[in-house]
């Protein structure tokens, strides 16, 4: 059961700050599908920095991995943002191509970084076994990591600054109607800009946390396993509300997490089913959460949308 507990945590953690990163983009108005991309691209920089940061304190190393992993992810949103809102290309195609690109992007970078090291090895893989240490405090068997604590203070900063600051009720209202928000002198386009880029720093964020929720190296040809999905099945279930969106988050790791635990559980290992199933779990219940509450979910106006500022 504290296995269990452990996992569930862990991966609500890695679904809070990726699902998090998916409602302040939408709340600008640009639908940020390119999350699985971003993930990538945070876990890739938060491992390269393991990888070659060396020996140093526990404090040290935790916060230059999330600081290079927030990096990544922001530099690769924007991309998104580039497109999307100096082009006004489609936002769908755009993140749709960002999935793609970014886990064979880190695919490449890995192993020509691996091949330059030892002209022998060609895997896709990066291993941080003695930095993952840093990452993790046991308290009496329960393995405490320093990102379940990152995704509760990014809740309450999130909700903070979308319900209690003027820069969060300005982005908001770029997502709801642009047009009413440029009259009252609200740069749209600055505001888009900031959404999509705190995106790609949480999405970064969560990269990391993923590749770092139960191993000790990572094979970049994998991706993140649909995270990225996951996470904006769950912003949707949370309403694009923060503490919601904490709680839905809660409820999919919790069956993510039974697919690493389920043999501890004598009435699970009973029924004899293979492991993909379990696997599968996560998915299937995000299909059934949204067929039955997509109708009632209200999406900002304005997402989706380019924003023309000749447009009334």
């Amino acid at each position: 059961m504290l296995l269990l507990i452990q996992y569930t945590l862990i991966f609500s953690s890695v679904l809070t700050l990726v699902a998090l990163g998916g409602c302040i983009s939408e709340h600008s108005g640009v639908i940020n599908l390119g999350l699985e991309g971003i993930m990538v691209m945070g876990a890739l920089g938060g491992a390269l920095t393991m990888r070659y940061l060396g020996t140093t304190s526990p404090l040290v190393m935790v916060l230059l991995v999330m600081l290079a992993a927030a990096v990544c992810g922001a530099i690769y949103s924007a991309l998104l943002g580039v497109a999307c809102i100096n082009f006004k290309a489609d936002q769908t195609l755009v993140g749709t191509a960002l999935n793609l690109l970014g886990t064979a992007l880190a695919t490449v970078l890995v192993k020509a970084i691996n091949t330059a090291a030892n002209p022998d090895d060609h895997s896709s893989e990066i291993e941080y076994v003695r930095a993952r240490k840093m990452f993790i405090v046991n308290i009496n068997g329960f393995e405490f990591n320093w990102f379940m604590l990152v995704a509760v203070i990014a809740v309450i900063v999130v909700a903070v600054m979308l319900y209690k600051t003027k820069f969060g009720l300005r982005l908001m209202a770029c997502g709801e109607h642009p047009q009413a928000a440029d009259s009252v002198g609200i740069n749209v386009y600055k505001m888009r800009w900031s959404g999509v880029l705190i995106s790609g720093l949480l999405g970064g964020l969560g990269g990391v946390c993923y590749i770092l929720a139960g191993v000790s190296l990572w094979k970049f040809e994998n991706g993140v396993a649909g995270f990225g999905f996951l996470a904006l099945a769950v912003m949707i279930f949370g309403q694009w509300k923060p503490v919601r969106i904490a709680l839905a988050a809660l409820l999919f790791g919790l069956f993510r997490a039974l697919s690493n635990t389920y043999i501890g559980f004598p009435s699970l290992a009973a029924l004899n089913l293979p492991g993909t199933v379990y696997n599968m779990m996560p998915y299937i219940v995000s299909l059934i959460v949204l067929a039955f509450t997509s109708k009632n979910s209200r999406a900002p106006k304005a997402e989706g949308i380019p924003y023309d500022k000749g447009m009334r």
